[in-house]
């Protein structure tokens, strides 16, 4: 057990510590994060492969004192080393895949190139990598009963957690915090592209029972097609019909308490931090206007607990990197938040310190 007694929550975070400046060693933190340094098919603006990094480094000035989730830190929170072989296999094929990128942009056809085909393989082929790898090291968190949450890089990431979590608890929901609905077949011939992780999930993986999405404001008809066909377990909420329903009188209560009603007992939370407002995110890869404060979201996170529901895990993605941090630092609290109402959400044994739920 870590030892506590010398540790001042009050005071500077140590950065010679682990994630939010906490002394805890993996084998004795119930929480352990996840760092996925992975942005092979991001389509626009790049950067998010080394965010882990960063919000590690934005991390130390978080203060551990959440008033409505009280301690839940002393549990122990623990994030891995950033894996340098999938770093170096990402910035590897995502140079491959930006003269795909840019080729396939341009009209061009990729079957009359050979190179752009060994480079459409090759993609593939390290996705299908990086997905097995998140696949089995989540596996193996959860057979030891840790409490698993998963930072990226891009949003195609979770997939493998997905599996994972689908085999150690079955049926859940997804709750997808988004500007887009990731909901592409293969974008860009990308089989397990960013922008076609809830398409993947939804096909792949039939734990899924519900895909409750809010925020969503940039989408094509492909995407409105197969929501609209597939009524029955995915439920969209649309950032311009909650403003417009908030413009009319309807309160941000109302509405959250009607998006938790379509989700089953267990949750787990996909948040893409570009659902946020740019203006907190502004460096993420494909920032659209509009979005959430932080607030609105930590919000239905409460109110999500407080339904009586389970979280069973988190990927927090997309956090851009910048000159002067301000996306990590926000991503940074974000996580912290993710973190204390996972744990908040499955309580240790009663002879164990238990933290409380949100008030």
């Amino acid at each position: 057990m870590t030892d506590l007694s010398q540790f001042d929550p009050n005071t500077v975070g140590n950065p010679n510590n682990n994630i939010f400046g906490l002394p805890f060693a993996e084998e004795d933190a119930r929480l352990v994060i996840l760092p996925v340094p992975w942005e092979v098919t991001v389509s626009y603006n790049a950067g998010t492969a080394r965010a882990p990094e960063h919000v590690f480094k934005a991390s130390i000035q978080v203060d551990l004192f959440d008033p409505e989730i009280k301690d839940a830190w002393k549990q122990g929170y623990y994030m891995r080393p950033v894996d340098k072989k999938i770093l170096m296999k990402s910035d590897y094929l995502r140079k491959e895949a930006e003269l795909y990128i840019n080729y396939i942009a341009e009209g061009e056809e990729v079957l009359d190139n050979k190179f752009m085909c060994k480079t459409l393989k090759e993609v593939n082929a390290g996705s299908l990598y990086m997905n097995e790898w998140v696949y089995q090291q989540t596996r193996e968190l959860l057979a030891e009963n840790k409490l698993v949450g998963l930072l990226g890089g891009d949003h195609s990431t979770p997939f493998g957690f997905y599996k994972a979590i689908a085999e150690k608890h079955g049926e859940f929901g997804i709750l997808q915090v988004d500007a887009h609905c990731d909901l592409r077949k293969a974008y860009e011939n990308f089989n397990y592209s960013h922008a076609s992780i809830m398409y993947n999930a939804l096909e792949e993986i039939p734990g899924i029972t519900k895909l409750v999405q809010i925020g969503i404001r940039d989408f094509c008809e492909e995407e409105w097609d197969y929501i609209e066909s597939h009524k029955n377990r995915v439920v969209t909420y649309f950032d311009k019909d909650i403003k417009e329903r908030v413009y009319e009188g309807q309160t941000w209560a109302t509405i959250v308490n009607e998006m938790i009603q379509h989700l089953p007992q267990k949750v787990y939370i996909s948040f893409d931090i570009d659902g946020l407002h740019p203006k907190l995110c502004p460096h993420t890869g494909t920032p659209v206007q509009g979005g959430f404060e932080t607030d609105e979201i930590f919000y239905l996170f409460k109110k999500l607990l407080q339904s009586g529901r389970q979280l069973i895990g988190f990927d927090l993605n997309e956090v851009g990197v910048s000159q002067d941090e301000w996306d990590e630092n926000v991503g940074a609290r974000c996580l912290f938040k993710l973190c204390n109402m996972l744990v908040s959400s499955n309580p240790v044994p009663a002879q164990q310190s238990a933290s409380t739920l949100p008030a």
